[in-house]
């Protein structure tokens, strides 16, 4: 045995494996941190209230990327050229959604979220489950018969109880908070290159 092997095994620290797991536990914690605070900012877009990610799903994506979406959006992850989703808890000014008040989710004519395939709106209680209504509707999209306004345009009407002659509009909440989810599926080149945004979601006078 070499002197600086003896050195180095007399006077050199000492790895065992209790130190192992409290180092891999301190750089663990360290990469969550990074994860949910730090990460999300840099790569999560944030319009009208709305929650979006782009370039989840994508090949050759990172693990701190990774982890950032699979915290934004629990589920499948997809190529943002299968699908893209956005969500929000609040309307358009920042307050959490509440069926306590009624709100309308304005789309102005031609801007119906562009698509190849579909795209729908989801309604979820605060723990994101779906809400037991008499309809039993859960999402309206554009497969749900929507019945646009004179000028083109389409409004959701986002309530605990049913709009009076706007039940075919209608999208029922829970009476407390709810999430809503947009989901575009083979969205169109405007939602790819980042130009589409949702309109916020706004309460009804």
């Amino acid at each position: 045995m070499s002197m600086k092997s003896i050195f180095k095994w007399n006077f050199g620290p000492k790895r065992t494996v209790y130190l192992d797991v409290i180092q891999g536990i301190l750089i663990g914690a360290g990469l969550a941190f990074i994860t949910i605070f730090i990460f999300p900012k840099a790569f999560v877009t944030n319009v009208n209230g709305w929650t979006t990610m782009y370039g989840c799903g994508e090949p050759g994506n990172g693990i701190l990327l990774r982890g950032v979406c699979a915290i934004t959006f629990s589920g499948p992850i997809n190529v943002p050229q299968e699908a893209m989703y956005w969500t929000t808890k609040v309307d358009g000014t920042g307050q959490k959604l509440s069926g306590e008040y009624d709100y309308i989710l304005h789309f102005p004519a031609g801007e119906l979220p562009p698509n190849n395939a579909f795209w729908s709106l989801t309604m979820g209680d605060a723990k994101n489950h779906f809400v037991a209504n008499p309809l039993n509707r859960y999402s309206v999209s554009d497969r749900s018969g929507l019945v646009p306004n004179a000028d083109g345009s389409v409004d959701i009407y986002i309530q605990n109880a049913a709009p009076a002659g706007h039940e075919s509009n209608w999208l029922p909440a829970p009476a407390g908070n709810f999430i809503l989810w947009v989901r575009v599926y083979l969205p169109g080149q405007t939602i790819l290159s980042g130009g589409y945004q949702v309109p916020p979601v706004v309460k009804a006078k």
